[in-house]
């Protein structure tokens, strides 16, 4: 993967997330991060965390506002909720988190290394500086209020961390890995999601060594009373013409202020693939589970997409909004979260992961045939509209006992009966 992957806008929003879906994505983020641990490594887990699109993607699949700063908050909170009994197993810690949370990351490292025996004190300065990092080198506009570190038993790491712009309703986050990390302040970010605002100062560019070292001599010879000095002597309109330095042209995840999910939000064509391989795989890989009455088939379209975010490359990650269909959204966006079919989805996971450590994988292959069936349908597959698809969900949310923000969901209205029934229909 490379060191940096892209950018996005995120809307900022407040709010929080009701018990009744963090204790579910505490459940379904341990055991996803179990089955990628388990399939591919713990060096995998952290570059998949490092890679933004996939993140969104994670946070979608979770039933979480698909689109909104939220997902930071609650994944984060959610991994580390999730992860910490199972940390003696796969070997991966999740510190930090939102506000007061966030300062106590330095402590956490230097007790997990203490337990585990990595160097603590050494993370503890990284996750210092990286904070530092973004907060004073990185001048965006955007003023840090998360920062997670997830760290594995041999000192590997990812940094996850979010700023907001309050006047701009918007919220940026950024991105770190220690894999192939050569220097703190040389273009470290693996990547750094938020569209530009006006100019950004970006001390971390390679291109501005020559104005790091530059400060630094003439704060050595002159100090920082000689360097408000010259400052004063500037004008504004010299300052304004300094040039620019040109930025990489990145892939820019662009996530939309709209709460709704749009058809032209997903690419229609993978999420049919995804429901064409539930229905072909589902009745050869699943017939236990589609004994369930009125859930099966409906948590195998969900277990598609959740296979696609354990076994998925970093490209099936450009549309977040899809991986929404799998569980839906808090907000109702794109339909109430189903219940029923969320505590399958993770009982079904659950299951494949207990099983495969038994040294029977069966349950896990089946999933990820069940992924790539999926992309081999999408392309030849056809199926309703992105509309046609979210009305019919809102019409049997109450089957799946659907719950949002704003309630359970009630049984759809009856149809106006036209004229009597036969049985009741007399005659004099």
């Amino acid at each position: 993967m490379a060191a940096r992957t892209g950018s996005a806008d995120l809307p900022l929003h407040g709010g929080h997330v009701p018990k009744w879906l963090a204790d579910r994505m505490t459940r379904l983020g341990g055991v996803v991060c179990q089955a990628i641990v388990f399939h591919f490594g713990r060096d995998e887990l952290l570059r998949r965390l490092a890679h933004p699109f996939w993140f969104q993607s994670f946070g979608a699949v979770m039933g979480m506002d698909w689109h909104s700063s939220g997902i930071t908050t609650s994944v984060i909170g959610a991994l580390k909720r999730g992860l910490a009994p199972l940390g003696k197993e796969i070997g991966v810690h999740v510190c930090g988190g939102r506000g007061k949370h966030s300062r106590q990351t330095p402590h956490e490292l230097v007790s997990i290394g203490d337990r585990v025996g990595f160097d603590g004190s050494a993370l503890a300065e990284a996750s210092r500086l990286v904070a530092k990092v973004d907060s004073a080198a990185v001048q965006d506009g955007f003023d840090l209020y998360l920062h997670g570190f997830i760290v594995t038993d041999d000192g590997k790491w990812t940094v996850v961390q979010q700023g907001m712009n309050e006047c701009r309703k918007q919220a940026r986050r950024y991105h770190w890995t220690s894999e192939g990390l050569g220097s703190f302040v040389d273009e470290p970010h693996a990547a750094i999601e938020g569209l530009g605002h006006g100019k950004i100062i970006n001390l971390t560019d390679r291109k501005a060594k020559p104005s790091r070292d530059a400060q630094l001599n003439l704060l050595a010879t002159v100090g920082p009373d000689g360097i408000a000095r010259e400052y004063s002597k500037l004008h504004v309109s010299e300052i304004t013409r300094l040039p620019e330095p040109a930025q990489p042209l990145l892939p820019h995840l662009m996530m939309p202020a709209h709460h709704d999910v749009q058809h032209y939000d997903v690419i229609a064509r993978r999420l049919h693939g995804s429901l064409a391989a539930a229905a072909d795989r589902g009745p050869v890989d699943f017939p236990q589970l589609l004994l369930t009455p009125g859930v099966g088939a409906r948590t195998v379209q969900a277990l598609a997409m959740v296979a696609e975010v354990v076994h998925g490359t970093p490209c099936r990650f450009s549309d977040p909004a899809r991986f929404s269909f799998a569980h839906g959204g808090k907000d109702r966006h794109p339909f109430p979260v189903p219940l029923r079919v969320y505590d399958e989805t993770i009982r079904v996971l659950k299951s494949a992961v207990q099983t495969a450590k038994l040294g029977r994988e069966e349950e896990l292959h089946a999933l990820k045939r069940l992924d790539e069936q999926a992309r081999n349908l999408e392309q030849i597959t056809n199926g309703p509209a992105i509309d046609e698809l979210i009305a019919s969900e809102r019409q049997r949310s109450f089957s799946y006992e659907g719950r949002s923000v704003f309630g359970w969901e009630q049984p759809p209205p009856r149809k106006p009966m036209i004229g009597l029934p036969r049985c009741l229909v007399t005659h004099s």
